[in-house]
């Protein structure tokens, strides 16, 4: 099967500083592939590739290749907005808009134009939030402010807000790290949803989340992926010394 996404000898410099160097990825669709590693590792700069996030920071150059479904996403033809809305993201700490739980949801129908009219949208925020597993619990105050939420709500508003926008692939950048064991727990099992439906890359700290929620895991080490492999693999007989020192806890 062909993978979703291909990343080829891809490096990224911030400034003169190299932060990933010759990373190859093939990401498969419709699984949850994990990056774990310890920190600066270049984790989440590989993530910030994959939607050209990176464009953002001045002074960042990226080299490589990167294929979403068969395009060349650097191609100058390629419009980072709509690469944006098919490649979903969900940051580490929620960020609701400052706007109503409908209007977080509503934003990328409307700047997308995926919606014809008021009842389509409205169809639209509520399918969203319900594949988010947030509308039973928020059904009643849809015009509240995002932010009137609790840490884990917020987080699957974020989740939804990707989701509205007709994704492919969502990225993941530690998405539980700000939440308590029960909420992270709701977004974990809503993850392992998602994936029937998208393909899902998640950067984590937690060995045991990756260990948990993927099929896929890339060990990150110095901008470098050390291994890749079926996450059960990777977990239980690691082929590399540095792999197995990082999940023992010996170092990271």
């Amino acid at each position: 099967m062909e993978p979703i996404i291909s990343a080829k000898n891809v490096s990224v410099y911030y400034g003169k500083k190299q932060a990933l160097k010759g990373v190859n990825l093939d990401i498969p669709e419709n699984q949850i592939t994990a990056l774990i590693g310890p920190s600066g590792c270049g984790k989440s700069t590989f993530l910030r590739c994959l939607n050209r996030m990176n464009d953002t920071i001045e002074g960042c150059r990226v080299e490589g290749d990167i294929i979403v479904d068969g395009k060349d996403i650097y191609d100058p033809q390629i419009d980072e907005v709509y690469l944006r809305a098919r490649v979903g993201m969900v940051f580490q700490k929620p960020n609701p808009f400052p706007k109503s739980i409908y209007d977080n949801v509503a934003y990328a129908p409307r700047i997308h134009g995926l919606a014809r009219n008021k009842d389509e949208l409205d169809n639209m925020v509520l399918a969203s939030l319900e594949k988010a597993g947030l509308l039973a619990e928020v059904q009643d105050r849809l015009h509240e402010i995002g932010t009137s939420l609790s840490g884990g709500q917020q987080q699957r508003l974020c989740i939804a807000r990707a989701l509205a926008a007709q994704p492919d692939i969502i990225l993941m950048d530690e998405p539980c790290s700000a939440l308590d064991p029960i909420a992270t727990a709701k977004v974990e099992e809503l993850i392992e949803e998602l994936r029937a439906s998208y393909t899902i890359i998640i950067v984590t700290h937690s060995m045991q989340q990756a260990a948990r929620i993927s099929q896929q895991t890339a060990f990150f080490h110095l901008g470098e992926i050390v291994e890749v492999g079926k996450t059960e693999q990777v977990f239980t007989s690691p082929q590399d010394s540095r792999t197995q020192g990082y999940i023992t806890g010996r170092f990271g």
